[in-house]
């Protein structure tokens, strides 16, 4: 595929007009026909770096796998694979993933693909199983490869490799560096490229506050600071990350009861769950999301402000992934550590000064002015974005103006609007089509 008009592609379907630095030296390093490690900050573009020379490497479409993009989480293989289908022209890109139906996936697999991207355990399935065949595959990416090669995935990824044997090209990238790789993974004297250094600039654009709690459990104080930080059109988009899931149901389930508008995101939930959960965040429906370090990586979070660390992260690198979720590209962000009566900020975490929540109105407003809808059909059933936008506008007497974003799922749907113009849509969904069929339409229940 030709660089022109990869680059065409872009601007038209991602409105990506211009290469950044890194991914403009990925490009040319690429060209050099050599392994390449990119080591970059969250948030800065990797997946239009590896996208880009990947698509120019591929050959015409012979009906057998060129390229293999592999990643650790569900939410990332959508993600890259979103990313990939628009910019790649005639070239046919497949996703499979746990939790994911696993019979539309094997329809997907009749007509060979050019690009898989995939989980590590759901790849390993199908290749066991004789849905796809990777012994062709030329081109292997690893996402989040300190992640996709740690404990828990490191035996999948040695069994994929053994059924990957013309490999000729291999990239990894992420926005930490792993201090040692497997000996399985076939790489020939890598470039690295370590663009880690523009995390310096990310901190200059980035406040740490300690903000201090009376008791070990901190949900009062967490609430006093969501209040305290928030105003009267409601919050900014906040992350507070946890450690364990019980934690992140415990806290949601209190700020819920207290007010607040927020979701619930953590590994236990089922795709639908986590990808409903993501774009009510997302849309500014829910702007409070209560995470887990699921959260912390990959994922297409865009307008975070506020980062709260309700537990203190484990590790380093956990910290610099959670923290990469605000202050992104040229905007300022807020992070805020929750500290208990015995607990100490690391020194790793370079606090700029101490917080109180009483320094702000304490009183701010934690709801929000819009809600989600969900639809029971998606893109399987040839229901698209315009159709949705149609009928709320024509149908149901919507301004336009009232609607926000709408998200197209495999089998369902999901429409954010004001909190005023759902009843509305509701109602009219009852009596009225959506496309020439009659859909459930309701309040996506909060997850």
């Amino acid at each position: 595929m030709k660089e022109k008009e990869i680059r065409a592609l872009l601007a038209s379907r991602e409105g990506i007009t211009t290469l950044n630095p890194m991914q403009e030296k990925m490009l040319q390093t690429a060209a050099e026909k050599r392994d390449i490690i990119l080591l970059s900050p969250t948030g800065s573009g990797k997946t239009v770096a590896f996208g880009v020379p990947l698509l120019k490497m591929l050959k015409d479409p012979t009906g057998r796998v060129q390229a293999v993009v592999i990643a650790p989480s569900r939410e990332l293989v959508t993600q890259i694979a979103g990313v990939l289908r628009n910019i790649s022209g005639d070239f046919r890109v497949v996703a499979l993933y746990g939790g994911h139906n696993v019979e539309d996936e094997v329809n997907s697999l009749k007509v060979v693909p050019d690009i898989i991207v995939a989980t590590p355990g759901r790849l390993l399935d199908h290749i066991k199983r004789r849905n796809i065949d990777v012994l062709p595959t030329r081109i292997l990416v690893l996402d989040e490869f300190d992640k996709s090669l740690e404990l828990g995935f490191e035996d999948d990824m040695a069994a994929i490799l053994r059924h990957m044997k013309n490999l000729g090209r291999v990239i990894l990238t992420s926005a930490t560096d792993a201090p040692s790789l497997p000996d399985f993974l076939p790489l020939k004297e890598p470039t690295v490229l370590d663009f880690l250094e523009s995390n310096r600039t990310l901190r200059r654009r980035m406040r740490v506050r300690s903000v201090r709690s009376d008791g070990r459990d901190k949900l009062q104080t967490l609430l006093q600071l969501l209040r305290s930080i928030s105003g009267a059109e409601g919050p900014e988009r906040t992350i507070i990350f946890v450690n364990h899931r019980e934690s992140a149901e415990r806290v949601a389930d209190f700020l819920r009861k207290a007010g607040a508008a927020c979701v619930l995101y953590h590994g236990a939930l089922d795709q639908h769950q986590r990808e409903s959960s993501l774009q009510a965040f997302n849309s500014g429906a829910r702007p409070i999301l209560v995470a887990t370090d699921l959260a912390a990586r990959g994922l297409d979070i865009e307008g975070v402000k506020n980062v709260v660390h309700y537990h203190l992260p484990l590790t380093p690198e956990a910290y610099t992934h959670r923290n990469g979720r605000t202050a992104r590209v040229t905007n300022e962000g807020d992070v805020y550590l929750l500290l208990g009566p015995e607990e100490e900020a690391r020194e790793y975490m370079e606090v700029d000064s101490p917080y109180s929540v009483s320094d702000g109105a304490g009183e701010g407003n934690l709801k929000s002015p819009y809600e989600v809808l969900y639809i029971s059909a998606g893109r399987r059933e040839k229901l698209s974005r315009g159709d949705i936008l149609g009928f709320i506008v024509k149908e149901c007497g919507i301004e336009a103006s009232q609607v926000g974003k709408i998200a197209v799922f495999d089998h369902y749907s999901l429409v954010t609007l004001s909190r005023e113009a759902a009843p509305a849509v509701i109602k009219s969904a009852r009596q009225k089509k959506i496309k020439g069929e009659k859909r459930r339409v309701g309040y996506l229940d909060a997850v």
